[in-house]
């Protein structure tokens, strides 16, 4: 068993609530390194404890997915190794008698119900990639399925609950869900400490996708390539990672094609660095060793074509490069969502923008998916042009801001006033995230203390007083607090060193505040009149440790 965070409780909750009132196939939206693999284990757990003769099929898209999850629910639920199987021709192995099967869409859609242990509940994971309608794969299988058992559910989970043709995925005569349950995102991460801030740069090169032909919503896929993998804006694309990821351990580039790929490699190791490229095109073997070497840091940046959206976990990315213009929403958050994960000595990820998509859909925390209409009415995510403008460029530092500013929030570069009065722009006008503050600045810690703090009606908590110089910035930790404010104070803890059973209560925390270590230097931004603290650097037997 392992305790789980609140807003991963709160989705389980959600789901179970549900069907408890008579619901059918909800649908769950979390953001991309927010633990959705958690969530389907625990909720499988749950209710094959409730109902243990319940079958279920978990079906994803990539054999890494379908290990992750499987290998999940195993270290949740080590009893379930003995009523669980795998079904994925990647990785060798086809079960199909099991209670609990994970297989991929591709291994199984072609099999009849009864060969696969008839499910009662199908869990979807990356469910924005099931068609809107037709005969893909997922639709194939679920109609085979339903002729057999009629009232089979099915629950989907996806960091992008919505397609660009259709738009939101429980919305329309052919939807496959019918509501969305449960939803944390992008903002709400970041904001409760889960996930690792992104931070956008303007580039002095962008691909020029203004002739490039569009089908379906998109650009069409080879001319895209020819527009992108041109030499010049290679070079000078590989240059600019290189000067602004100077201080940045892992890089991740997106890439328009096979070819593409491949020229920015090149391009990248033509500035002293390391660095290899995935596609669909590379051999298990080397793709493994690839990404291996990367997530180990023996490879400093990793160029892909189309692989690595989603089902890809690599924490410590902290360099995303957008090599790979698009039209389509989904696409843009699942290509920013792989630097938003937590990792040690990660304060943030650095946004780098070389096809546009930043300014043409706006900040990823504030994606708007039109609410549900009336029946018959169309109902899409709002259109994405190739001229669309959600964000300007800070001539001082090149950050991206909101359309509108007046003010850099990073730098402070002031623009001269317009000469006629602008409409007021909606605040999705801001760059990679709606929440970017003023440059963070890293403070010496020279020592620091803690005492207990009061409130009048509330619950106590612990003031830690950091000092830095005649500087002092203070941080409140509250051990004795529910929800997130507990867990947090309980990663506070491990973090300055402390062991794996957190104090609970004040009294506590300040008698064993000797066991902690002290940072070397905490990261601060301005908050209204205060600087808060938002990343510290510990070092713990030699080893840095946020």
């Amino acid at each position: 068993m392992i305790d789980l965070r609140s807003y991963q409780s709160e989705a389980i909750d959600a789901v179970l609530a549900y069907w408890r009132n008579g619901g059918g196939n909800p649908l769950v939206d979390m953001a991309t390194g927010l633990g959705k693999s958690v969530v389907i284990a625990e909720l499988t757990r749950r209710l094959i404890e409730q109902w243990p003769t319940l079958n279920v099929l978990m079906l994803v898209h990539v054999k890494e997915l379908v290990e992750q999850n499987y290998r999940q629910l195993v270290r949740l639920w080590p009893q379930a190794l003995h009523i669980s199987g795998v079904n994925s021709a990647g990785l060798g192995r086809r079960d199909r008698r099991k209670q609990i099967l994970f297989a991929s869409i591709q291994s199984v859609y072609r099999d009849d119900a009864y060969s696969l242990n008839m499910p009662d509940l199908v869990v979807v994971d990356e469910c924005h990639l099931i068609p809107s309608k037709g005969g893909g794969m997922y639709r194939q299988l679920l109609h085979k399925l339903r002729q057999v058992k009629p009232d089979l559910r099915v629950v989907g989970f996806s960091a992008t609950p919505y397609r660009m043709d259709s738009g939101r995925l429980d919305v329309g005569d052919d939807a496959l869900f019918d509501e969305t349950v449960y939803g944390y995102g992008i903002g709400a991460g970041i904001r409760d400490g889960w996930l690792s801030p992104l931070v956008s740069k303007a580039s002095m090169v962008e691909i020029d996708v203004s002739g490039v032909a569009k089908r379906g919503g998109e650009f069409v896929a080879g001319a895209l390539e020819a527009a992108a993998d041109v030499d010049d804006i290679t070079r000078a694309a590989a240059g600019e990672i290189a000067r602004l990821g100077a201080e940045r351990r892992s890089w991740l580039a997106f890439c328009t094609g096979v070819d593409h790929a491949y020229h920015v490699r090149d391009a990248i190791r033509a500035t002293g660095h390391s660095a290899e490229t995935v596609t669909g095109e590379t051999p298990a073997v080397d793709r493994a060793r690839h990404i291996a070497d990367f997530k180990a840091g023996r490879i400093r940046c990793l160029t892909n074509a189309n692989v690595l959206t989603t089902g890809f976990d690599a924490p410590g990315v902290d360099l995303v490069a957008f090599l790979r213009p698009t039209l389509s929403t989904g696409l843009y958050v699942q290509m920013a969502g792989r630097g938003t994960r937590l990792a040690d000595g990660k304060s943030d990820c650095l946004v780098l923008d070389f096809a546009g998509n930043v300014r043409r859909h706006g900040p990823v925390d504030t994606i708007e998916i039109r609410p549900k209409r009336a029946k018959g009415e169309a109902d899409a995510t709002e259109k994405v042009t190739v001229d669309d403008v959600k964000a300007k460029t800070c001539p001082a530092c090149e950050a991206l801001v909101a359309l509108r500013a007046t003010t850099c929030p990073h730098c402070g570069h002031e623009w001269p006033a317009p000469p006629a009065p602008i409409e007021r722009e909606s605040d999705a006008t801001v760059a990679i995230l709606s929440t970017e503050r003023l440059r963070p600045v890293d403070l010496p810690v020279i020592t620091w203390r803690a005492s207990r703090w009061s409130k009048p009606g509330g619950t106590d908590s612990v003031r830690v007083e950091y000092f830095a110089g005649v500087q002092a910035v203070s941080e409140w930790v509250c051990p004795e607090h529910d929800g997130f404010a507990g867990e947090k104070a309980g990663r506070w803890w491990r973090q300055h060193g402390g062991t794996d059973d957190p104090p609970a209560t004040v009294a506590d925390f300040l008698a064993r505040w000797r066991e902690l270590t002290m940072p070397e230097a905490i990261r601060t931004r301005q908050n209204g009149k205060w600087l808060e603290v938002v990343g510290r650097r510990v070092v713990l037997d030699r080893r840095a440790a946020e």
